[in-house]
């Protein structure tokens, strides 16, 4: 991974700062790196970030909203699908079962994974009406954000430790701000709308259990699930709080994820607990996306994708560029 440098103002000018390293800033910074555009990320905190970090990452565009969702998490499919093939660090193609204790409609974007198909009852765990079978990229985050750092770097990117109170701190070093700041938008914007939504993991040693699983569930409530990260680690969730921004693990919460997981697959019941994770998503109505203009320069919006991040961001990077691409030097 990229080691944030101290020095703020380091290395040659850059065409673009990108405001934030989770994975979407990280993402479009490589997206903008790629099309020949030097670039240099602010990342306030350590990098890679806490919660994309933290993440239980499977492709599901669920929990943000906006008219452009359907491309975003298409392009993103994509990507992730010649990564698993291509052997790219955290990135792997698993089957598993997404199911429902009420009958639910199952949404129209399953059925287009690779082999979707409806659950027989017997396939389902006591006490699910509905589940479907699929195929979809799952994501083990630390090692993939490694991954997007590293290439970054290879292509002369910098990632620099620098909290910003103001986006006029960015735009006074490049032409163009592309503000990825996801929770921290709220501040630096400001963007009231933007609310934390405190969420966290339990990896357990994984007792053998290659499929993944998922409580289908709308919205940001609580969701029991639970994600194979290799042979070796189990990643149990989950857990959605509004409004809570705390990253301290809570011991009532995490045994409760692990007695749910347990009733799907009693196996994991017994499995030793290796860590706990906990990240904040940055949950908005709507994801914003968008190039404002000002007599200072350019500022291009791409935060508030909720728990969606990683579902998004290779599409909101790619018209991100969309938007960078035609601004004048």
């Amino acid at each position: 991974m990229i080691g944030p440098s101290s020095d703020p103002h380091s290395g040659s000018p850059a065409d673009v700062v990108v405001v934030g390293a989770g994975v979407i800033g990280l993402t479009t910074a490589l997206r903008l790196a790629k099309s020949g555009l030097k670039v240099r990320v602010y990342a306030a905190d350590r990098c890679p970030s806490r919660t994309s970090s933290a993440a239980g990452a499977i492709w599901d565009p669920l929990y943000a909203e906006h008219p452009h969702r359907g491309r975003w998490a298409e392009e993103s499919l994509g990507r992730f699908a010649r990564m698993a093939v291509d052997g790219v660090p955290g990135v792997r193609m698993l089957s598993g079962i997404e199911a429902s204790q009420t009958l639910v409609e199952i949404p129209g974007w399953s059925r287009n994974l690779p082999e979707f198909r409806v659950c027989e009852r017997d396939e389902l765990p006591t006490g699910f009406a509905v589940g479907w079978r699929y195929r979809a990229p799952v994501i083990d985050m630390p090692a993939y954000l490694a991954f997007l750092g590293a290439e970054l770097q290879s292509l002369g990117a910098e990632v620099v430790r620098r909290r910003l109170t103001t986006l006029s701190e960015a735009m006074a070093e490049a032409r163009v701000v592309v503000n990825c700041g996801g929770y921290g938008a709220r501040d630096l914007v400001p963007d009231p709308s933007v609310r934390p939504i405190r969420g966290q993991l339990v990896a357990v040693r994984n007792p053998g259990i290659a499929e993944f699983f998922i409580e289908q569930s709308s919205g940001i409530d609580d969701s029991t699930y639970f994600l194979p990260q290799g042979d070796d680690v189990l990643l149990l969730g989950g857990c959605a709080e509004p409004d809570a921004d705390g990253y301290e693990p809570d011991t009532t919460t995490a045994e409760a994820i692990v007695r749910r997981c347990a009733e799907i697959d009693p196996r994991i019941g017994h499995s030793e607990i290796l860590e706990h994770r906990v990240g904040i998503r940055p949950h908005r109505p709507t994801v914003r996306l968008e190039l404002v203009t000002t007599q200072d320069g350019h500022v291009i919006h791409n935060y508030g994708h909720s728990g969606s991040g990683v579902s998004l961001a290779w599409g909101c990077a790619t018209e991100v560029l969309d938007l960078v691409t035609p601004l004048p030097d």
